[in-house]
């Protein structure tokens, strides 16, 4: 009997940080990966493609996605910013919700009728979904989105296509280094360490394999005891 073909893997957010990691961790294990983001990453490897977007201009993504279908869509992509009641910006809260929650969106609904039946749909969340102090406009996006996905998962039981959410709590990534973090220091977990990009991708790539296809519709943190 021939092998099965690669599966394929839409990532977005796939130059740096949590959505780098998820590519690198799929290509490991013998995905073939499209990653989407703005620049592409700064290494190359067999079975990955690049396609540049910037995911935020969501009346770009249905063209950047032409021609491609998937087993599982990721949309890893995400910002943090960080203000107090009073201080709020409205800007802000419009681009953390075009990012977070309108691009989620865009990238699923055009990919859905070419998304494979018994394929899986994982969105990035945070564990500021429940809620942190300073981070109200952060807080609302990564909450949304797992209302979002809870919604989806119902809608597509018919196709066994799972719908979750991974929810890191503080994560070595780039952005943790972002200047327009300077005023608002990262909470360390209470495990006394910061979550591994590595760890979030291996909990993504499991969610994405045969074994979790039970889990649907859930959020499930990787917090280090921040949820708790």
């Amino acid at each position: 009997m021939p092998a099965a073909p690669p599966r394929h893997a839409i990532v977005s957010g796939a130059s740096s940080g949590i959505g780098e990691a998820i590519c690198e961790r799929l290509l490991r294990e013998g995905w073939l990966v499209t990653g989407l983001s703005r620049r592409a990453p700064c290494w190359q490897a067999p079975g990955f493609q690049h396609r540049g977007i910037d995911l935020a201009d969501t009346e770009a993504i249905p063209a950047a996605l032409e021609g491609l279908s998937a087993d599982a869509i990721i949309h890893a992509a995400g910002i943090m910013r960080a203000a107090p009641l009073g201080a709020l910006d409205p800007a802000v809260s419009t681009t953390l919700w075009r990012l977070h929650v309108e691009a989620a969106e865009r990238v699923v609904n055009t990919l859905l009728p070419r998304l494979s039946d018994g394929g899986r749909i994982l969105l990035i969340g945070s564990r500021a979904a429940t809620g942190i102090a300073g981070r109200s406009q952060y807080s609302a996006g990564k909450a949304a989105v797992v209302a979002m996905a809870r919604a989806w998962a119902q809608e597509l039981l018919p196709r066994r296509i799972t719908v979750n959410v991974v929810s890191p709590g503080t994560t070595d990534t780039a952005m943790l280094r972002d200047p327009a973090r300077a005023n608002n220091a990262p909470k360390i977990p209470p495990i006394g360490r910061l979550i591994e990009p590595s760890e979030v991708a291996a909990l993504s790539c499991f969610l994405l394999g045969p074994e979790a296809g039970a889990i649907t519709g859930q959020q499930i943190f990787i917090c280090g005891g921040s949820s708790l």
